[in-house]
């Protein structure tokens, strides 16, 4: 046991203080376009004209057109309140294409009444399409997203979810930022909204495992496997959406977002991921249990739909989340160590998310608890698409066979 603890304690040492290191030095790197440095026009980002006034009524029109693309299904919630701060940005050349995805709530009603609203304003550019059926061999969102891209007219494509919401410079700020780097997919960091414990808790740690899982600051290192994707704001070049077979060659990928990401990046093109306050947020969960039903559906499709994987997955979780808190109570003496260097790394890293999310960093103390809620919510992803042979997904059943297909 001796020997155990001091191989045990220090691989987690070393996995969770690297992790710390190096987002230390390389979180830096990753431009925050809140700032007043992309306060601008995408032509003034690109040096084309100057910038002068920003105010909505004389942005130039040499900005390029983007495409704002809105899928929703069984949305009336937040639908109506996502479209108006849409219809609010203070960028000159743009559309939103809305797509009621076969809800069997208000949601389409809903999207009506908000075009119908602004129908008699000249600016209008909301359009809505309604779908009745899904095609075999899609999954009815990105159905949604490839049909409204095809009749879309922008130069970007802007694929947002249907509780986001938007502040007026949000889109004009990420298109200074793309333009300026030559970039050619942005993903823009939501800030998250939560107002219950169980809210905090779960998102704390679900941030915690992202920056262990994926590193931000490397998305832009060709070099580097490293990618992105955000279901509320994934930005791309049209042309290069295309290129990339659109979402015609991710139609059975439950995990679009980020597949969409992984493509852009592996055929070599310039990714950037960004930070930007409150440009955009959203509610992601209501509560505890909320995070868990969310995660329910895809978790599953995290580990490619294999019961192996991720029974060791879950088994890796408890290890590297749990053991730490538990070293440091089994051992004694100078065995202690390398478990207080992996918990201190860990608090590290919930202070640094502090300054960013707005989650106080005592919700390390809730680590374990999380720890235990998000291997339960893996495992019970795992059980019901073996129960249920597939997925079911906003009141839509998907077989197993054909997700595994499909995955890229």
């Amino acid at each position: 046991m001796h020997y155990f603890h001091w191989i045990a304690g220090t691989i987690l040492a070393v996995a969770w203080f690297s992790r710390i290191v190096d987002a230390a030095i390389g979180m830096p790197s990753v431009a925050n376009i809140s700032k007043a440095e992309w306060n601008r026009n995408p032509v003034t980002a690109s040096g084309n004209v100057s910038s002068g006034n920003l105010s909505s009524d004389n942005l130039s029109s040499a900005n390029p057109r983007v495409s704002i693309i809105v899928p929703a299904r069984n949305e009336e919630r937040d639908i109506e309140q996502s479209l108006t701060s849409l219809l609010a940005l203070d960028y000159d050349n743009y559309e939103v294409i809305a797509v009621n995805d076969r809800s069997t709530d208000r949601t389409g009603e809903i999207m009506e009444r908000v075009a119908q609203r602004f129908a008699n304003d000249s600016r209008c550019r909301l359009r809505v399409i309604h779908h009745r059926e899904l095609p075999d061999g899609w999954l009815g969102k990105t159905h949604a997203m490839w049909t409204a891209t095809n009749e879309a007219r922008g130069d970007w494509l802007l694929f947002t979810d249907a509780d986001v919401l938007f502040k007026p410079d949000s889109v004009r700020r990420a298109l200074a930022y793309a333009e300026a780097e030559r970039a050619d997919h942005v993903v823009l960091f939501p800030q998250m909204i939560m107002k219950r414990p169980g809210e905090y808790m779960m998102i704390a740690f679900f941030q915690t495992m992202f920056v262990f899982g994926h590193r931000p600051w490397k998305v832009a290192d060709p070099k580097s496997k490293d990618h992105m994707g955000v279901g509320a704001f994934n930005l791309i070049r049209r042309s290069v959406y295309e290129a990339v077979g659109t979402y015609e060659a991710l139609r059975m990928e439950v995990l679009d977002d980020m597949k969409l990401g992984k493509v852009v990046k592996n055929a070599g093109y310039a990714q950037r991921n960004v930070f930007g306050g409150d440009l955009i947020s959203i509610r992601w969960a209501r509560g505890a249990r909320g995070v868990v039903n969310n995660l329910t559906k895809n978790f599953f499709a995290v580990l490619s739909f294999q019961w192996p994987r991720t029974i060791i997955s879950a088994l890796g979780l408890a290890f590297l989340n749990l053991m730490p808190f538990a070293g440091i109570w089994l051992t004694h003496g100078w065995e202690r160590l390398p478990y207080a260097i992996a918990l201190a790394s860990m608090f590290s890293i919930y202070v640094g998310m502090s300054w960013r999310s707005g989650v106080p960093a005592y919700y390390f103390l809730l680590h374990p608890v999380s720890t235990a809620l998000f291997i339960y919510t893996l495992l019970l992803s795992m059980f019901h698409a073996l129960w249920n042979d597939g997925i079911i997904w906003r009141g839509t059943r998907y077989p197993l066979e054909e997700l595994r297909k499909g995955m890229v």
